[in-house]
């Protein structure tokens, strides 16, 4: 039987040994020395890109006027293999425009073809309305309603359909209002609304949140009196996806044209506001990638991403929430992976500018020229 005492010396010895740094290089050059073991048959020779295919139809619809935020969004989404991008809505925002520019889906549209020029893509451009709804039963039908709704509607597709919305939602309400049944073969993802019961407002909010108060009664339409499926970036979410300007431009690198355009949008909107915006910028509509395209390989999901499922709130004509208990259930993000969101859209861009060879099998899910 061991006594304590001599546990103790053999555990001291066996610590000495250890730290030993004579005995501890002799161990590793002895490893060194010894022969390795192969690798794994293929792993040698695995490609260094992978071949991915859609798995989502993407309906674009965005303000691409104001905010640059949603330029970076189409960007990026356009250079995302797993989705295929069928469709692009350019959105008005407001009649007092932004930093100058018009607030108008015409001029939205002018910004976006410049994009899909740059990435010579011919995928489907549409301008939304340039009014908001007049009420809650009337649709505004147009090309941009009418294409949800033939897109939603078709029958030789069976990947699922995601409508992503950055702005307001009058072209998702109208194509409701024409034909209620898009409700079941739809995704909708919107960014918008304001925060929840117990989630702090930011400082100095008045009004409705901003794409929200776009069209109230579109909101209404989806919120109150549909029965679409919904998941919801309210801005106390939208407002973590924070990049510095240091770091857009140490990371995307703005000798590409991609970069160099994108940068260019930002800069641009940074001069108007005469420096007075800070050093970082919100990339508040990128969780539209992040929740549609970045999703789980198995069980495909955005499981990274932190949500509840809630029932929906009621829109009054001021913009505020009313709480509802029997009503539909709404899929609301309260925390994102940032770091996914991110790293992927520099990653893509970098690869895009990097190499021109890139530039048609990047858009491979996509129409092309």
């Amino acid at each position: 039987m061991t006594t304590f005492s001599a546990q103790c010396r053999i555990l001291l010895a066996m610590f000495i040994f250890i730290l030993n740094p004579f005995t501890l290089n002799t161990a590793l050059a002895n490893n060194a020395a010894a022969p390795q073991q192969q690798a794994a048959p293929g792993l040698t020779n695995a490609p260094t890109t992978t071949t991915v295919v859609p798995r989502a139809r993407i309906i674009i619809d965005n303000d691409f006027g104001g905010d640059p935020d949603g330029l970076f969004q189409l960007a990026h989404h356009l250079l995302s293999p797993s989705v295929s991008v069928v469709g692009v809505i350019a959105s008005k925002h407001y009649a007092s425009g932004f930093y100058g520019d018009p607030g108008t889906a015409a001029f939205a549209t002018e910004q976006a073809r410049t994009l899909l020029d740059l990435l010579n893509t011919d995928i489907p451009l549409y301008s939304g309305a340039e009014i908001a709804l007049e009420n809650t039963r009337s649709p505004q039908v147009n090309a941009a309603s009418q294409f949800i709704v033939r897109e939603a509607m078709r029958d030789d597709s069976d990947l699922p359909l995601y409508v992503v919305c950055g702005a307001g939602l009058g072209s998702v309400a109208s194509a409701y209002l024409m034909e209620p049944k898009i409700a079941a073969r739809l995704q909708l993802i919107w960014i918008g609304g304001p925060e929840y019961q117990g989630t702090a407002a930011p400082p100095d909010t008045q009004g409705a949140e901003y794409n929200l108060g776009i069209d109230i009664a579109a909101a209404q339409v989806v919120f109150n009196n549909s029965r679409l499926a919904l998941w919801q970036v309210p801005r106390n979410t939208y407002r973590q996806t924070l990049v510095s300007h240091s770091e857009l431009l140490q990371r995307l690198n703005t000798q590409g044209p991609l970069a160099e355009f994108l940068i260019g949008r930002l800069e641009s909107l940074f001069n108007k506001a005469q420096g007075n915006l800070g050093e970082v910028y919100a990339l508040g509509d990128s969780p539209l990638v992040l929740l549609s395209a970045l999703q789980s390989a198995w069980q495909p999901a955005a499981s990274s991403s932190f949500y509840l499922d809630l029932p929906a709130p009621k829109i009054t004509a001021a913009g505020d929430y009313l709480s509802q208990s029997k009503t539909r259930k709404i899929r609301v993000y309260f925390q994102l992976d940032n770091r996914l969101m991110l790293e992927d859209f520099y990653a893509k861009v970098r690869r895009f500018d990097s190499d021109p060879s890139h530039n048609r099998s990047e858009l491979s899910g996509h129409p092309q020229r």
